[in-house]
Formats: C-alpha cells, sequence, structure tokens
C-alpha cells in the first residue's frame, strides 16, 4: 500500500506533513472493558514512584504456550473440515470471530516485538532505534510504553471499522496484552504475590488509558501536541531530551497512521498490515499509484468472493473498496 526503501539513517522520513487519519471521517470511541484491580493496604507502598520491576529472570518471547499459536502448526485435516463444516452451519460472523487471531494474537505480538529486549540478547533493529538512537532506558516500564503507542496506533485504525468489529479487535488486542503482562510479570520479574501483581497491572491500566487519552489528543492536533504527548508517555517527561528525537518521533507515528489509512477495512482485519522500519522511507503515493493499489485490491478479492471453492472460514463481509 506504499513504497518503502532504506533511508540510511535510524530517524524515519516522511515526505510531507500528513494530515489526520481518514479525512473526514468520523471515529467512533469504543469502550473497552480493561480488567481493573482493587488496590490492597498492605500493598499500597509496591508502586511508589512508578516503580516497576526491571530485572529479566526467564524469557518469554511466545504469546503463549499453545500449539495454535506456533507458526508452524498444521491443524489436522479432520480438524479443519470440521471447523468449517461449524463455520458453515452456524454461519458464524468471521469477521468477529478473526478479532481474537488476528488482533488478539498477531497484531499483539507485532506491537510487544517493537521494544522486546533481553540482557543477553542483541537487539534488534527497531529496539535499536528506541534504545540506542533515541536513548530510551531498558526497563519493564519503558517496553510497556512503547507497546501501548504501537498499540494506539492500531487502535486508531480499528476505530475506523464498522463499530462491532472495531470494538471487538480493540477488545482482544487489550485483554492480550494484559494476559502477557501478568505471565511475564510472574516468568521474568518473578512477581509471586497475588496482590502485588494485582498493583502492577492496576497502575499498567492507568498507563494505558492516559497514554490513549494523550495520544488521541495529538492525533485530532497538530504535531506539536502530539510530540508533548509523546514526550510525556514515551519519554516519561524527562527533562532536556534531544528534539531530534522527539521529531523522529512524531514523523515515525504519523507515518504508520499514513500507512494504515491506505488499507482497506478486509485487509487490516486480515492482518495485512506490519509496521514500516525506523530506517524505511515512507512516501506518498500519487493519486494514480494509489488508483492503481486500489484496483489491485479489488480485483484480488472480488476474486475471492466469487470463487465457490473458497472456504467458510476465509470469508468476510468487510469492505475492500474504502
Amino acid at each position: 500500500m506504499f513504497r518503502t526503501s532504506k533511508s540510511g539513517s535510524s530517524l524515519i522520513n516522511l515526505a510531507g506533513r500528513q494530515s489526520a487519519l481518514l479525512n473526514g471521517s468520523k471515529l467512533s470511541v469504543a469502550p473497552l472493558n480493561i480488567r481493573c484491580y482493587s488496590a490492597k493496604k498492605d500493598d499500597s507502598k509496591v508502586l511508589q514512584n512508578g516503580f516497576v520491576p526491571e530485572e529479566v529472570k526467564a524469557k518469554r518471547r511466545e504469546l503463549s504456550d499453545s500449539k495454535y499459536e506456533s507458526a508452524t502448526y498444521q491443524l489436522p485435516k479432520w480438524k479443519e473440515a470440521l471447523g468449517e463444516f461449524v463455520i458453515s452451519t452456524l454461519n458464524l460472523d468471521m469477521d468477529k470471530v478473526r478479532s481474537g487471531p488476528i488482533a488478539g494474537s498477531y497484531y499483539y505480538s507485532i506491537c510487544k516485538e517493537q521494544g522486546l529486549q533481553y540482557a543477553d540478547e542483541p537487539l534488534s533493529p527497531t529496539a535499536k532505534f528506541f534504545y540506542e538512537d533515541l536513548k530510551l532506558p531498558k526497563t519493564f516500564s519503558q517496553w510497556f510504553q512503547i507497546t501501548i503507542l504501537h498499540e494506539w496506533i492500531l487502535f486508531v485504525r480499528m476505530r475506523a471499522m464498522p463499530f462491532k468489529y472495531g470494538k471487538a479487535y480493540q477488545q482482544k488486542l487489550v485483554d492480550r496484552t494484559f494476559a502477557d503482562i501478568e505471565k511475564r510479570l510472574f516468568d521474568e520479574m518473578n512477581v509471586r504475590s497475588g496482590r502485588i501483581t494485582d498493583q502492577y497491572m492496576k497502575d499498567f491500566n492507568s498507563q494505558l488509558r492516559g497514554a490513549v487519552f494523550a495520544y488521541d489528543e495529538g492525533f485530532f492536533g497538530s504535531d506539536a501536541v502530539l510530540a508533548a504527548a509523546i514526550w510525556r508517555n514515551l519519554f516519561g517527561g524527562r527533562k532536556n531530551i534531544d528534539m531530534v528525537h522527539l521529531e523522529a518521533m512524531v514523523r515515525y507515528v504519523r507515518a504508520q497512521l499514513y500507512v494504515l489509512s491506505k488499507l482497506s477495512d478486509r485487509e487490516f482485519a486480515l492482518g495485512e498490515f506490519k509496521f514500516a522500519a525506523p530506517d524505511e522511507l515512507v512516501e506518498t503515493l500519487t493519486p494514480q499509484q494509489e488508483k492503481s493499489i486500489k484496483e489491485k485490491v479489488i480485483a484480488k478479492y472480488q476474486e475471492i468472493d466469487a470463487n465457490p471453492n473458497t472456504l467458510p472460514s476465509q470469508r468476510s463481509k468487510l469492505s475492500y473498496t474504502n
């Protein structure tokens, strides 16, 4: 949906300032049922000064131990046939069912990986951008801030979907985020107390809500407003940060939003998106390029919809023309 090339530096460049995503479209904010935890009196000092554990005890790269989320797992033919029969017989809404594996698994995994780091392993190119180029601290709380920034970018596109599907996708992404954090606190941070875990989860919940509200304000406002939101959350409001770093992040975020604005609902719902790398150049499409790409997308999904051999699980009612 866009053309990228290596820019030769760690700072992403965007050809031209981009206006708000989906100009003219009203974005409805779907209420999310984020898990809330009540504070315990004897744990009231656990989170003083926003402290969160930083020492990594063990690795948890996988989202879960489930074989069904393994990239190499092949579903047995009889199970696949049974699943297709159930979907067809019950006329299941696959666009809603698909929110689990797409938003709760794939989209969360690409958000989580952006700032993932371990003490005894080299950083990924994207993690290097955040920890080495932007000089962000290598802490669990910083990883969470990087993750929720990318989740918010996806939230913006999810809100532009038909309401019930956008809400389902947002909810699955949030649910999986907190489920994974709870596992990481236990496995990596060695947190064994349920009450202490509840306190951490409550704090992360507050951070997520605050970040979403701040980024939303920046999204609908100017680059200066977005930069202020990024400074308060991603950079922790630290003084004397390099303004070049802040500008790089504004460009990075606007670039991701631009790419998402060029995806149809169906493409996005089927997981046809990945974040542009920080060292890639995102170029604005010309009207001719945009028309050509849209025609190819329409032809692709028209063929799928018209094919009688397309499996029930592969069908969708979402638009591929928007």
